[in-house]
């Protein structure tokens, strides 16, 4: 039997482990592999009692995980007891989310589990509970490269069937985006997706569409020389290097069915330029996937949902397809790595 999946406790007051429960007790019907989740029996057992959910607990060893999971939630202990009230964090609950994170990534690298899976959490409360990093991803490689010894450079990827895309910064006032794009950052970047898409999305020559940053990618420096001599040297030093890159391309009409047909990633210079197209066709089943580890990582494509956590009412029904899609993509990803 393979290895499970390891899911993380995210933000115990949020949506994630409602979704879960949830997820578990609908796995018949989504086909879902075996997977266990970082946290303490107790937390989840009365949660599924609140939320009115038949789902059966069952502490375990990883090992165990994909033995049990026909007939329980399998449950690997953090040691620490869990405990939240929903819809509101606060920063005792932070230990946990992190610790959770940190045995996931050890039971991946240490084959215990076959990749890892990741819930929402109020990185707020991380960061009043000491976290030592900006976000998950920056936490992660500061993991990978103490597990490893090696210098690990990652990107996000938001992953759909109908679009993926990869912002080159992210998380940056718009005002401070040209200062901090160089050419350099876009290479970076295209060079980690265009070997991660074929290494572990299988994809033999990807293809790779590079948005320029100002509309009309500049109009030939009319709008802004960045796309003059920023991105379009990037892109001419990656054809150089055999990667099958085109761009500067004018964002708004990247996005269309057609000019999606064209290429397996686009590239977008900033944070919204790459989430509004993907969140307005792929809004429930997205997948953030992080390129660049030396293991595979998803996440759902959702926050914390704090307003919705605990919902009686709702936990049956609950819309449950981008934490379906993050495991159902982590285990695929998992084999063709393998």
């Amino acid at each position: 039997m393979s290895a499970p999946l390891a899911l993380t406790l995210g933000e115990p007051a949020g949506i994630g482990p409602d979704l879960t429960l949830a997820a578990w007790y609908r796995r018949a019907e989504f086909g879902l592999p075996p997977f266990y989740v970082l946290a303490e029996a107790d937390f989840l057992t009365e949660l599924a009692e609140r939320l009115r959910l038949p789902v059966r607990v069952t502490s375990v060893e990883p090992e165990a995980a994909a033995a049990a999971f026909a007939n329980a939630l399998p449950v690997v202990s953090l040691g620490m007891k869990v405990t939240a009230q929903s819809g509101r964090p606060d920063a005792s609950r932070g230990p946990a989310a992190s610790a959770s994170f940190r045995r996931a990534m050890a039971d991946v690298m240490a084959g215990r589990a076959a990749a890892l899976v990741s819930k929402p959490v109020a990185t707020s409360v991380l960061y009043q509970a000491g976290f030592p990093a900006p976000g998950h991803t920056e936490y992660l490689a500061q993991l990978a490269e103490q597990a490893t010894g090696k210098p690990t450079r990652t990107a996000m990827m938001l992953w759909s069937p109908e679009l993926a895309v990869v912002p080159v910064t992210i998380h940056l006032p718009l005002r401070e985006v040209p200062g901090r794009l160089n050419s350099e950052l876009i290479i970076d970047t295209a060079r980690i997706v265009a070997r991660d898409l074929k290494t572990r999305f299988g994809i033999a020559q990807p293809r790779l569409a590079i948005a320029g940053l100002n509309p009309h990618a500049g109009e030939a420096g009319a709008l802004g020389e960045e796309d003059l001599n920023v991105v379009a040297p990037a892109v001419e030093q990656l054809r150089a290097e055999g990667i099958d890159a085109r761009g500067p391309l004018s964002a708004d009409v990247m996005f269309h069915a057609a000019a999606r047909s064209t290429y397996d990633a686009a590239l977008c210079m900033y944070h919204d330029q790459a989430l509004i197209p993907i969140k307005t066709l792929a809004f429930a089943h997205a997948v953030n996937v992080t390129l660049g580890l030396p293991f595979v990582r998803t996440s759902v494509d959702h926050g914390t949902a704090l307003d919705l956590a605990a919902d009686a009412t709702r936990a049956r029904s609950a819309d449950v397809g981008s934490l379906v899609a993050a495991v159902d993509l982590a285990i695929a990803l998992a084999h063709q790595s393998a």
